[in-house]
């Protein structure tokens, strides 16, 4: 019965999922607003057979298996959340290493450098999208990974709206291994976070500004963070280096107390204007000053 069921399983979830059409897609993820519990059945069965329990368990069938679109509504700092997807080019499949096959990335300076499927890191956390919408903002948009300017990235497209007092998309990750040990990393080994980005805008000779936010220990409302700024040129990958320094500290907790690179999160984000954006994030990390 399993042969006969797992096919159509199968089929069913995969073309649920839909990807662009562009060849050099490697995985999709719309940031929406939707809010759905359960696995979509209209009453709870009585009685499972063992094949079904087995489909059920490994997550062929039943919420797992329609995890294909991420909860991404979210406060700027908002908790991580949100469904996994679960999609890959070469069909459904654990791709998930064990805990003890990343390496952290204060120990390697490496968050990420796309050796992992997405929408996992390579220090072992996962990437997510997150809008203004949870706070009745109407900006939304998707993340990808893709080629883009000859470089395989993250990349975030969507529109920023001013409108409901919103005014912000952004991608973001945890950064802890494993935050039942310790929800935090420590990086006062190194002097600040270096990432590689990329911007699409029509105007040509455009100049484009974004922001690197931080979660810390001493961010105690969902709002509170710190800020660093980076400009770059339309259509030409940059290495952006902030040091410690460069990160303003906002939102209770953080405007008041300096600040200290015990982290929990960190998010790349289009805030404040209202704009289309196209943001690619390639390798990120920490960097040191020898």
């Amino acid at each position: 019965m399993l042969q006969t069921l797992l096919p159509i399983l199968l089929l069913s979830s995969t073309t649920a999922f839909q990807l662009p059409s562009s060849t050099t897609t490697y995985q999709h993820r719309r940031i929406t607003t939707l809010q759905e519990s359960g696995d979509g059945d209209n009453g709870t069965p009585t009685e499972e057979n063992s094949s079904m329990a087995f489909l059920r368990k490994v997550g062929r069938v039943g919420g797992a298996a329609n995890m294909d679109f991420a909860n991404a509504m979210g406060l700027d700092e908002s908790p991580s959340g949100g469904s996994k997807s679960s999609y890959h080019e070469d069909g459904f499949k654990n791709v998930r290493k064990s805990k003890a096959s990343y390496i952290p990335c204060t120990t390697s300076g490496v968050i990420d450098d796309m050796s992992e499927p997405f929408p996992f890191t390579s220090s072992g956390s996962q990437w997510e999208g997150k809008t203004d919408q949870v706070m009745g903002g109407l900006s939304g948009g998707s993340l990808i990974r893709e080629t883009i300017g000859g470089k395989l990235a993250n990349v975030l497209r969507g529109t920023v709206s001013l409108e409901n007092n919103g005014g912000f998309i952004q991608i973001a990750t945890l950064l802890s291994l494993d935050p039942s040990v310790d929800m935090f990393v420590h990086a006062t080994d190194y002097d600040g976070v270096e990432l590689e980005v990329y911007c699409e805008h029509e105007g040509a000779e455009f100049e484009e500004d974004f922001n690197v936010h931080l979660k810390t220990p001493i961010c105690e409302r969902q709002q509170s963070s710190y800020r660093g700024s980076f400009a770059i040129e339309s259509g030409k990958w940059a290495v952006v280096r902030l040091p410690w320094s460069a990160f303003e500290g906002f939102g209770p907790g953080a405007d008041s107390n300096p600040f200290v690179p015990s982290l929990r999160r960190l998010g790349v984000v289009s805030i404040g204007e209202a704009k289309d954006v196209v943001l690619a994030v390639g390798k990120v990390g920490f960097f040191s000053v020898f």
